[in-house]
């Protein structure tokens, strides 16, 4: 398990490197990851834990997938282009976002277990039990999923139930 503060200590070499590299949006990027990360350290008075620097992030991917949503409907395609340049700098620093196909290999497993607890095939109304079941896996081998792609699955599987 990576110690608390690594991922800043790592961000800060790539800031580095990125300015030696004369990167404009990979520096500004990377050093809006570093303020993330001590803004939250601040806010807990505490090291973060490899789970709290990965949520940072992921907050930080939503707010720009968001961002390019409403660019692309305001139709400014290079503002929305900036924040997609944006993601994939700050996706370097997370677990591989797991492929629809294996989540939905875990969703069948998370709709298995809750099933077999509660001794009938889970209906829309255990969405949330199941759902937790799912991140539980996620978190346990240390994998990322989109929250808005498992829900989509799980409802996709339950509505099949």
């Amino acid at each position: 398990m990576p110690e608390a503060g690594a991922l800043e200590a790592q961000v800060s070499q790539q800031v580095i490197l990125a300015m030696k590299a004369h990167d404009p949006v990979r520096t500004t990027t990377l050093r809006l990851i570093k303020n993330a990360l001590k803004n939250k350290f601040i806010e807990k008075r505490e090291a973060l834990t490899p789970a709290e620097e990965q949520q940072a992030l992921a907050t930080m991917i939503k707010q720009r997938r968001d961002s390019i949503e409403q660019f692309t409907k305001g139709n400014r395609p290079e503002l929305a282009a900036a924040e997609a340049a944006e993601i994939a700098v700050i996706e370097e620093f997370l677990p591989k976002a797991l492929d629809e196909a294996a989540l939905a290999v875990l969703v069948t497993e998370a709709v298995a277990e809750v099933s077999a607890a509660l001794g009938k095939a889970p209906t829309p109304k255990e969405m949330g039990q199941v759902m937790k079941a799912v991140q539980a896996k996620l978190q346990a081998a240390s994998l990322r999923a989109e929250g808005r792609v498992v829900s989509e699955m799980v409802k996709k599987s339950l509505a099949c139930e």
